[in-house]
């Protein structure tokens, strides 16, 4: 009886894990199928048909050529490395600052980046706007850049958790030595942030690789557009060319994926550190 049980424990577990498995998978799977198919071979057949050609390479051809998606690549990679190199910068400083001092205005700062990442982003959008216009950075890469480049509570806590984990012994041996502040920072504290900077750079890679509400928004023009932006050129405002959006999407998806399989310890093992607070 006992074994019974087990075994259909077993067996919903497994059904279960199945059953999510394909609620997961099967978008991608549609996505592939169509991405292959011409035109009037989408419009003819059903969206679950298999294509005649697995090496009709057309809609991808057209997603380069028209939708600028190498462009759109170029523009999406500057966004990245400027934005991410200057979170790893505020971020790791902050953290210091914050993990190896004690000053008045310290718990006020901490509560101040808590209380920012509690209002909803949607309710200050007219005055960020307004913002950017008057700085003139309006379509330009600063205007996305300058918004990603904040600091939040998320990495400034990820970097905290590391920091408390660095022996403070070794500050001290380096003050002794004579080496001033920027030089432990520079030198002791930054490099054993390895870790967290791994974390942080790829979650900060993807979420910006991801985003296209900022570009959208901030960099309308064309020349500008990021690869997420660049998928609304085959939307119109009554209809879709799904066939070439799916070749897009098969694309744009391979870099996240490969980005994902090879660094995905990172994620994981930062995370995990970081989750104490």
């Amino acid at each position: 009886m006992g074994n019974m049980k087990k075994i259909s424990i077993r067996f919903i577990q497994y059904a279960c894990l199945l059953f999510a498995s394909f609620i997961v998978l099967f978008p991608p799977y549609i996505m592939v199928i169509n991405a292959f198919k011409g035109n009037e071979e989408y419009a003819k057949t059903s969206v679950f048909d298999w294509p005649q050609n697995f090496l009709n390479f057309e809609n991808f051809r057209v997603v380069f050529e028209v939708g600028g998606l190498g462009r759109a690549f170029g523009n999406t990679a500057i966004l990245i490395v400027v934005s991410v190199a200057l979170n790893v910068l505020l971020g790791t400083m902050i953290a210091y600052v914050l993990g190896r001092f004690e000053f008045r205005l310290k718990k006020g700062i901490l509560g101040a980046y808590v209380l920012a990442k509690m209002i909803p982003l949607i309710t200050v959008q007219v005055a960020t706007f307004g913002l950017i216009k008057s700085l003139g950075l309006f379509n330009t890469f600063y205007a996305p850049i300058l918004l990603y480049v904040g600091a939040d509570v998320m990495q400034i806590y990820l970097y905290l958790q590391f920091i408390r984990n660095v022996p403070y012994e070794l500050d001290e041996s380096a003050m002794i030595e004579g080496a001033t502040l920027l030089q432990i920072y520079r030198k002791i504290i930054f490099p054993l942030l390895a870790p967290a900077t791994a974390t942080l750079v790829i979650l900060k890679t993807a979420s910006i690789y991801n985003d296209m509400y900022t570009p959208f928004l901030y960099m309308p023009s064309q020349h500008l557009g990021t690869v997420s932006t660049s998928l609304m050129r085959f939307v119109g405002e009554n209809s879709a060319q799904w066939n070439v959006l799916c070749a897009a999407i098969l694309i744009i998806l391979i870099p996240t994926i490969v980005l994902y399989l090879f660094l995905q310890r990172y994620i994981f093992s930062g995370i995990t550190s970081g989750a104490v607070k």
